[in-house]
């Protein structure tokens, strides 16, 4: 069964982090995730949306140097 929720390694997989350094945007929600029964968990189409987002804030900051 295929799923669009990650899980930590999953999504450190997916970015190419390390996991600790999902672990810590997760915790600090700087990356969309939530919580089940204490394990984190990410939806896809979330990290996907959040990575469009980080390129645009990248391509403004590029703009304005």
């Amino acid at each position: 069964m295929k799923t669009d929720i990650l899980t930590v390694k999953e999504l450190s997989e997916y970015l190419k982090l390390n996991e600790k350094t999902a672990y810590r945007l997760a915790a600090k929600g700087e990356i969309p995730g939530f919580k089940v029964g204490g394990s984190w968990r990410f939806n896809k189409a979330d990290i996907d949306n959040w990575i469009q987002q980080q390129k645009a804030v990248s391509n403004k900051v590029r703009e304005k140097s």
